[in-house]
């Protein structure tokens, strides 16, 4: 089984928007890189579901349920898409942030290329990851007003 990153904008199509449907089609890729990644999943695979934007931060586990095939919204038939379905909302959010902070992670596709929106995932920062979501996150840094 091969571990991966898909990236998106919750405001696009976000995490509670997946669960409520129970399955959706990941497609709308343009980029070479992912492109080649997306050809590569296989059913069983398992995905991080990671928002993008202003959340930039780890939210849950995907599952792929297709073998690739060619994107709906691609006119040219260039690019490929899958089916994925929820599996589990992490304990919490892992944040950019905590990635980029620990040298763990220096070398993980999604500090070294950010922009990539398909990742590949090694099994030992899936398990990091999955480690850092279960503990306490960082502290809240709260801002008071004076007048």
């Amino acid at each position: 089984m091969n571990r991966w990153l898909l990236k998106t904008e919750p405001e696009t199509y976000g995490w509670s928007t997946l669960v409520a449907a129970g399955r959706g089609t990941w497609d709308g890729v343009r980029n070479p890189r992912a492109r080649a990644y997306l050809g590569r999943m296989q059913p069983g695979d398992e995905a991080f579901f990671y928002h993008t934007g202003k959340s930039k931060a780890v939210v849950g586990v995907v599952r792929v349920v297709s073998q690739p095939f060619p994107d709906p919204t691609d006119a040219d038939g260039h690019f490929f898409a899958v089916e994925v379905e929820p599996v589990r909302e992490l304990a919490r959010p892992v944040t950019l942030a905590e990635v980029k902070a620990s040298p763990l992670f220096a070398d993980m596709t999604l500090v070294t290329a950010a922009r990539l929106s398909v990742q590949k995932v090694s099994q030992m920062h899936w398990d990091a990851i999955v480690a850092l979501s279960e503990q306490p996150g960082p502290p809240v840094r709260r801002t008071t007003r004076t007048s």
